[in-house]
């Protein structure tokens, strides 16, 4: 299965109830805008940021970034209303949250009655037991991207993360390769210290190399550093160009096997170098 070539290296988390930093985000260098009425808003003011977040979609305003809403859960006193509302505004998709279950997802696809796409949050312990079951239940309810939250994971799990994430690798690297066997774009979890930017820039090499397409944020200060992390390296694209171009040559139609620039590439190599280049395309269109 193939992977969406579209930008979502940053992932930025807002309060949808802070109107300065709605706004401030139209003109971020961000792939993504998740207007939150969940874990960043108290519950008093969960009615005033879901109609913040309405108005904010409807004013538009945010260029080629995706807009999403992060709704509260429906076994919550809000969930309902919000993906009702969120729903009927007609963002780029609805985040849910705390997905753990097929059942559970196919709940919030019935209340989107496809109005708008369905992300999802994996981050109970849960869903690491029922990946291959949400990854089916995702492509039939029209979920095509999964975002790991692993401060709830961790509280499950009680477990201490420090600097390398060592407890969490066999899920993040689990949650990778479920997102892949189902064709889904999967992005990693936020960085909670905002300071520590050599802290963050570890952690987003160390979720690029593992498969992750991108970063969630919560701070307008790491999207530089995870904008860079998850871009392709320009010498790996310039490999990918080279091999697709010796395929392409009408010379070698039908080969599988070549040898470029001394080097032995495979047909199998050619559709990474393809996806490459298209994900490389597509970023160089978005930020221009």
């Amino acid at each position: 299965m193939t992977v969406s070539a579209r930008p979502r290296r940053s992932a930025l988390y807002l309060p949808a109830s802070n109107a300065r930093a709605v706004e401030k985000a139209r003109g971020l260098a961000c792939d993504v805008v998740i207007l939150d009425l969940e874990d960043s808003v108290g519950p008093d003011a969960k009615a005033e940021a879901r109609a913040a977040a309405v108005e904010a979609v409807r004013a538009g305003g945010f260029g080629a970034r995706e807009v999403v809403i992060r709704v509260n859960g429906l076994d919550t006193e809000w969930g309902a209303e919000d993906l009702e509302a969120a729903a009927a505004a007609g963002p780029d998709a609805v985040l849910a949250p705390k997905v753990g279950s097929a059942e559970a997802l196919a709940a919030y696809a019935a209340g989107l009655k496809g109005r708008a796409r369905l992300w999802a949050m994996v981050e109970t312990c849960q869903a690491m037991f029922a990946l291959d079951a949400l990854g089916r239940a995702s492509r039939e309810a029209g979920c095509d991207v999964w975002v790991i939250g692993f401060n709830d994971l961790v509280k499950e799990m009680r477990c201490r993360p420090g600097p390398e994430r060592a407890p969490l690798l066999p899920a993040l690297a689990m949650s990778v390769m479920a997102a892949r066997a189902h064709g889904l774009v999967i992005l990693d979890g936020v960085y909670n210290d905002i300071p520590d930017l050599e802290g963050l820039e570890r952690e987003c090499r160390q979720g690029a190399e593992l498969g992750f397409d991108g970063k969630t944020l919560i701070h307008p200060s790491h999207l530089q550093t995870a904008n860079c992390a998850f871009s392709p390296e320009p010498a790996a694209v310039a490999w990918a160009r080279t091999v697709a171009q010796a395929f392409d040559s009408p010379e070698n139609a039908g080969k599988g096997v070549l040898k470029v620039e001394g080097r032995m590439v495979e047909r199998l190599h050619l559709a990474e170098a393809r996806r490459l280049i298209a994900v490389a395309d597509a970023i160089a269109a978005h930020d221009t």
